[in-house]
This record gives C-alpha cells, structure tokens and sequence, in this order.
C-alpha cells in the first residue's frame, strides 16, 4: 500500500509539542499524553536528539509559541461550554492535533479538516500508534482546489446554527488572500457567540532588525519545504479584515501578555521572545 506522505508544517508542529512534553519542565504549559505516542519510533529519536531550552533559546521560543496557542484553543473551548452552550469543535489543519483522542467533553463532537493526504497520513500514525478513533469525531477531508469546505463540512453533520470553537493553527502564515477570506467569511456566518483561535504573523517592516533576519531565515527554510508564508496582518489591519467577514476581536495576545498567562516564572528557558508573532480570539455576531 502506498503510504501517505506528511505535511512539513504539520511534522514540525507535531515534533515541537511533543518535545515539550519530554524537555520542558514541571507543570507543563500544555499536557498532552499523547503528542509522543502519535509520532511513533520513527520520529522519537529525534525528539530525543532535541537540545533543551536553555541552549537553544530560538528553538525553545517557537515550541513555547505552539504550545501556547494549543492550550488557549483549548481553554476558550472549555469556557465556552459552560458561557455559551458549545457543542462542536472545528480544528481547521488538524495536522497531529489530539484533541479529538483525548477529548474529555463526551457533549462535544470534534471535526478534523485537512486535505485528504495529510489526513491518511494522520490515520496511519493513529493506527501504527494504537489510538482509538471516538465516536465523537469526525474526519473531514479537504481539496480545496476541488472541493467546498461548506459542503464537506455539512456532509459530515456539522450544524453551523449551533455555537462552535474553531482551533485554526498554524495556518494563516500559509494562506492567500483570497482564502483567508474565504474561510473567515464561513467562520463569520456560524451561530452568533461562536469563537475563532488564530496565530497570525506581523509583516516584516514592523519588526525590528534581529527579527527581520530571524524571518528572513524562517521564510527561506518553508519556502524551500514548499510550504511558503503568504499572509501578514498588522492587529489594526487584522480587526478591519475580520470585521468584513462578521467577526470581532475578543482578545489579541502579544508575547508579553502570553507570557504573563502561561509562562511566568519558568526557569527553564521556555520562554516567548520576540513581537513577530500574535494570537487572536474573534467571535461571530
């Protein structure tokens, strides 16, 4: 059988959350029991190769980043179920995310969109890893140059006239324009209350001259993956683009304010630097 080839970007991610649970220190920002267990043998030799945070402050920074944005996608979910009635969680370019294998919300149906290659590749690490599939979840494979996502999604059972909690990381670096809008404008149309979590990037003029070159290196790393950054927002340029599309800011998170809410007095190095990254909690209605 021919195996399904791994999105670069999805590997990334999946390895740097799964370093954390193994080289960062006591209390974890994000626990996720089953971030190692996901990747199987073939990749835990390189999680074991992985400097630890303090010798590589650069590498630390980006893992801090995802697992910052993974625990406050999921600390809006549970918050929304009690204040709004939630009962759908979207996680658009689910990658390796485990949320759905470990969801302790049995009221809460999770639905998966990715393109349909990564997602086989994605049930062939659940399969090789022994990781049960839960009734509550489901898969919805997207082309989208082929397909709508609004269809898929309705073909699946999703009910946009209930609230929803959409996790969209490490995603919108990646996108055009044009389907940026697309999906913020179906994100919009969801019931009144429903809530978006984003990371989004500044665009390089913004940043001071350390940080430009640190992105200059980061751009030329993805493009040559194929897997190129398309997309920067400004938060004044942001909160107009989403208004167009129905959505309002609820709260946009520097690496100050994340470092007050989940790093504060870590000594082990684990620690956000930098002000090229951001992320962003908007709501519909």
């Amino acid at each position: 059988m021919h195996e399904a080839q791994p999105s670069r970007t999805a590997l990334r991610v999946a390895l740097r959350r799964a370093a954390h649970q193994i080289h960062d220190a006591l209390p974890l920002v994000f626990n996720d029991p089953l971030a190692v267990r996901i990747l199987g043998p073939e990749h835990r030799e390189e999680l074991n190769r992985t400097p630890d945070s303090i010798k590589r402050p650069f590498s630390a920074a980006l893992r801090a980043f995802m697992v910052a944005r993974a625990r406050l996608a999921e600390d809006t979910l549970a918050h929304s179920l009690t204040a709004d009635g939630t009962r759908q969680y979207l996680v658009l370019g689910a990658g390796l995310d485990t949320f759905a294998y470990r969801n302790p919300y049995p009221q809460v149906r999770v639905f998966e969109v990715d393109h349909p290659a990564t997602q086989a590749w994605k049930r062939e690490c659940l399969a090789a890893a022994d990781i049960a599939i839960p009734e509550t979840m489901r898969f919805v494979p997207v082309d989208f140059e082929r397909q709508s996502l609004t269809e898929e999604l309705h073909a699946t059972g999703f009910d946009s006239t209930l609230p929803t909690v959409t996790a969209w990381l490490g995603v919108v670096p990646y996108l055009t324009l044009e389907a940026f809008r697309a999906t913020t404008t179906l994100l919009g149309s969801f019931a009144t209350g429903s809530q978006v979590i984003f990371d989004y990037a500044q665009p390089r003029e913004v940043l001071p001259p350390v940080e430009q070159q640190m992105l200059d290196s980061m751009s030329e790393r993805v493009a040559l993956a194929g897997e190129p950054f398309q997309r920067f927002f400004t938060p004044e340029a942001l909160v107009a683009e989403l208004a167009l599309a129905g959505l309002r800011v609820v709260e946009d998170l520097d690496s100050t304010s994340l470092t007050a809410r989940y790093f504060s007095g870590r000594s082990d190095g684990l620690l956000l630097r930098g002000k090229g990254g951001r992320i962003c909690v908007a709501q519909s209605g």
